[in-house]
């Protein structure tokens, strides 16, 4: 069943120089009664903490049908790149990977965010994910996950 009231997530796929990339994780809800559609960034990821998550970015994307981040999606491309229509279990997982990385420096921490994303259940991934984006609590969360998963 299709609901089209409900958050969709997508990834903005933006080339960068060489064979660099930056993705940006969105959230759109549907505009109803004439209301334009809400759309929220989840966060973004590029460089190092890219890099030490791109295994898993890519096995997730693999298990919603595509094949790498060059891959077109049915929506085409955009002024800034490509976007991609995700899944809620993988936009979920990419929002807690994209928000527990993002403000870490030593790759050591990322891999161990990284490594305790991969294997949390969903119901995990779900609950992580509605604290970590909650208005006004979000931010203590995010700080909460990244101890809890990196051990320090």
């Amino acid at each position: 069943m299709n609901d089209d009231r409900r958050w969709r997530f997508r990834l903005r796929v933006e080339p960068l120089r060489g064979d660099a990339y930056r993705l940006t994780l969105l959230q759109q809800y549907p505009g109803q009664n004439g209301r334009a559609p809400a759309v929220r960034r989840v966060g973004g990821l590029e460089g190092t903490p890219l890099l030490v998550a791109l295994d898993q970015v890519l096995e997730l994307l693999r298990r919603d049908g595509y094949r790498s981040l060059r891959e077109g999606a049915g929506n085409g491309s955009t002024s800034t790149g490509r976007e991609l229509e995700l899944s809620d279990a993988t936009g979920v997982r990419l929002g807690l990977l994209f928000l527990g990385l993002r403000p870490l420096r030593r790759v050591e921490r990322m891999e161990r965010v990284a490594r305790g994303v991969r294997a949390m259940t969903d119901e995990e991934a779900y609950y992580w994910f509605s604290k970590c984006v909650a208005p006004g609590t979000g931010r203590r969360a995010r700080r909460a996950l990244r101890l809890l998963l990196s051990d320090s």
